[in-house]
């Protein structure tokens, strides 16, 4: 049976565009970004594109594109429009498919309704998780959040390894942790087909 993981992080540049194109690669998944904003010339989708190297891969248009790199809410008003998650429709595939979010859980697509709503009961969720001061209390917030709404949750530490940050987080929340992507001195299709196959056995098992 095919699976619909969604990647989200517990903040913005923790480096979920990364791990989607590894997880795409390595399970040979379709790939869709529901929202994006900003960066149109150069989006995720383009990105993913570059750094997967399987040909099963089908890539799907995102349902919205919006020219400022800010918070969808704050991009869509800018463009004239309200985000309408009705619009949101995820795409049909009989493959796996890698849904990345915008920003965190709480980002608001509109004056009601964040990333979380477009989360589906049947995705498994992915959360990045990356150092920084006040990493924990973003990775224990977004975790818990999720995990009280019912998910499947697991996470994905990236950057540099820091053992008592993620030992506290694993503690307290009992997530399964499925790996880690260290700060590499660069990332193309070949690294990420080396994480890809590290990754792999333990995202088959999701």
């Amino acid at each position: 049976m095919s699976k619909k993981i969604f990647v989200t992080g517990i903040s913005t540049e923790v480096g979920k565009t990364l791990v989607a194109a590894i997880i795409t690669e390595a399970l040979e998944a379709d790939y869709w970004k529901p929202v994006q904003a900003g960066d149109l010339d150069n989006s995720d989708t383009d990105k993913i594109k570059r750094l997967v190297s399987n040909k099963k891969t089908k890539f799907y248009k995102s349902s919205y594109n919006l020219n400022t790199p800010m918070s969808p809410h704050a991009a869509a008003e800018i463009d004239g429009i309200t985000i309408d998650i009705s619009r949101i429709v995820e795409p049909k595939t009989k493959n796996n498919l890698v849904i990345e979010g915008a920003g965190g859980l709480l980002v608001p697509l509109n004056e009601k309704q964040t990333i979380l709503d477009i989360i589906k009961p049947d995705y498994k969720v992915i959360v990045v998780s990356r150092h920084y001061l006040g990493s924990i209390n973003h990775s224990l917030l977004t975790i818990n959040l999720l995990k009280g709404k019912g998910f499947d949750v697991s996470v994905i530490f990236n950057g540099d390894e820091h053992p008592s940050t993620e030992n506290i987080i694993k503690k307290m929340t009992g997530v399964n942790v499925l790996g880690r992507i260290d700060n590499e001195p660069y990332f193309d299709n070949h690294v990420v087909s080396e994480y890809a196959d590290i990754l792999k056995e333990k995202l088959q098992t999701l």
